[in-house]
């Protein structure tokens, strides 16, 4: 089992605790608060707050990384208060927090989620001036060019029309217009399945999990930004291996550390809230009574 500490990742990242991970953290995952213009219960900054706020954790976290480390971020989008025109302090947030931390920008990601809500509603629902927003960014940092990934152990089924090309060892070669030109056996090979794209497609529509009955059971409060597990599955396996160390620093409902110790990773959280850290233990089924 890992280790819950409460705490805000402030006064953590100065803390004697801290100072025990450094340069020992394989992955560092996390969804921190987003800049929305309504205050959530689980603490959100707004606006150039938000940019400032966000761009101080970088030389921390960072320490915290093996040489071959990766930090990955998921970051919503934000919305000109009273506005129909979306905000850029995200994308100066994640400018800076790469800059200041003296990190590699990876790779830019999106997590697709075709259950999200409509929002914002007052421009989508109510005004129908703009289109349902479902989609966040997930970014992906490192201290090095090459941190450690392997994508064959995110592989995804091959279509349909790969299968049936495998099957009959025939595809129409030649030259495309694009200019790429593949020969006869180009892509014959079985290699298990295919390359996932940048964009993921996870429906975060599961709602009666072992975490929510425990947390009914119990009559304890939901955290209300819960990360899916497959995000959190696929990026473990992408960039670590087993027995590695993973970190959630705003481990909320610790959907990061469950899944880290499902799949053999070792793994610490960070949350302030100590009603968040009791529902957490919701996601261990058979630990706690």
């Amino acid at each position: 089992m890992g280790q819950m500490y409460r705490s805000s990742i402030e006064d953590f990242l100065e803390s004697k605790e801290a100072r025990k991970y450094k340069n020992k953290i394989q992955l560092i995952f996390t969804s921190p608060p987003f800049a929305l213009n309504v205050k959530k219960k689980y603490g959100n900054y707004q606006g150039e707050e938000y940019r400032t706020w966000l761009a101080n954790l970088a030389p921390g976290l960072g320490d915290l990384l093996t040489d071959d480390g990766s930090i990955v971020i998921e970051l919503g989008n934000a919305w000109e208060k009273g506005r129909p025109t979306m905000s850029t302090v995200v994308m100066k947030a994640l400018i800076d927090f790469l800059e200041v931390g003296d990190l590699h920008l990876c790779q830019h990601l999106v997590w697709h989620n075709p259950a999200k809500l409509p929002s914002p509603a007052q421009w989508v629902n109510i005004e129908k001036i703009r289109l349902k927003d479902n989609f966040t960014h997930i970014w992906w940092m490192s201290k090095t060019q090459k941190p450690k990934a392997n994508n064959k152990n995110v592989l995804e089924q091959y279509s349909e029309s790969m299968k049936k090309l495998l099957k009959n060892k025939k595809y129409n070669a030649g030259k495309r217009p694009s200019g790429h030109n593949p020969n006869e056996t180009s892509f014959l090979a079985d290699n298990g399945g295919s390359i996932p794209g940048s964009v993921l497609y996870f429906p975060n529509t599961r709602s009666q999990g072992d975490y929510e009955k425990w947390c009914k059971a119990k009559e304890l409060d939901m955290h209300p930004a819960r990360m899916p597990t497959d995000i959190a599955e696929f990026f473990i396996n992408f960039l670590t291996d087993e027995k590695d160390l993973v970190f959630d620093p705003f481990a909320g409902s610790n959907t990061t550390g469950a899944e880290a110790e499902r799949l053999g990773r070792k793994w610490i959280g960070v949350e302030r809230d100590l009603k968040y850290i009791r529902g957490s233990k919701g996601r261990f089924p058979g630990q706690f009574k």
